[in-house]
Formats: structure tokens, C-alpha cells, sequence
């Protein structure tokens, strides 16, 4: 059972690695947007609200934007069918907390922008007390994207 716990932790490793990879090697992509959700009330919904937020085209270009808008977070969190109650938020860029007991907190915008111009950009979102929790990763939405994929034909 103990090579069973090795082997599922390498290969979940591995997995995330190229999870990682294929996000950071998007048309266009210039960073990798990291988003851990937590205090949700099952893993499950963990992972929607973490995906809903990384696939969110506003969330996207906002990153790329380098505009710390907790606006577009806090309402991609909320298009994911997940329930929570939206007075228990919180939200951080990086080091920097946006959002408590979900209301918006002053911040420093140019150090939350500054985070946002790493090739790494970590947000975390903690929904309420629940104990479920999930990561999932993208990338930023670019220009580029945009020229890539409107001169693509079939």
C-alpha cells in the first residue's frame, strides 16, 4: 500500500506538471494563471469554481491587462452553479488580499498589477468554511490569441 501512496503521488505530479505545461504553452499566452479555491463545501465544487474562474475570457484579459478586477473573479466564481454565500469571500493576487467576508479591502493596485506581470499568476479564492478545496490553471488572453485564431482558416 505504501508503493501504491509513492506511485500516486508521482503520478499526480507528473500530471499536474503537463497540466501546467499545455496552460503556459497556450496560442498567445504570456503567463500562467494558478487559481486555488477553497473553504467550498466539497472538492468538486473546488474544481468548477477553479476552472469556471481560469476559463473566464474577462478573468483572462483582465490578467493580461494586468488589472487586479476583483469584479471579474468574485463573478466568474459566481456563473459556476457552485452555491456560496457571497458575504463569506475572500480574495488574494499574489500576497495581496482583495476582498474580506466579501466585501472589497483597499490595496495596493501597482503591486497587485506588478503580480500580475510574472510569468506565475497565483489567485486564491476561499468561498466560506468548507473544507474542499482545488487548483486548476490557464493562461492569459492576448492580442495575439486574437490575431492567431482570426487568421486561421479552414
Amino acid at each position: 500500500k505504501e508503493h501504491h501512496a509513492v506511485l500516486e503521488q508521482g503520478l499526480t505530479q507528473a500530471m499536474q506538471h503537463l497540466a501546467k505545461a499545455i496552460a503556459r504553452d497556450g496560442e498567445g499566452a504570456t503567463c500562467l494563471i494558478e487559481v486555488q479555491v477553497e473553504g467550498a463545501i466539497d472538492e468538486a465544487a473546488a474544481l468548477q469554481v477553479a476552472r469556471t474562474v481560469c476559463g473566464s475570457s474577462l478573468v483572462k484579459t483582465a490578467v493580461h491587462g494586468r488589472d487586479p478586477n476583483w469584479g471579474r473573479i468574485v463573478a466568474a466564481a459566481g456563473r459556476s452553479g457552485v452555491s456560496f454565500d457571497p458575504d463569506a469571500v475572500a480574495l488574494w493576487i499574489g500576497p495581496h488580499q482583495l476582498m474580506a467576508a466579501g466585501q472589497p479591502l483597499a490595496f495596493d493596485r501597482a503591486a497587485a498589477s506588478n503580480v500580475l506581470r510574472q510569468e506565475h499568476v497565483p489567485i486564491r479564492l476561499c468561498l466560506g468554511p468548507g473544507s474542499g478545496s482545488g487548483q486548476a490553471w490557464g493562461c492569459d488572453l492576448s492580442d495575439q490569441y486574437v490575431r492567431i485564431n482570426a487568421d486561421y482558416t479552414t
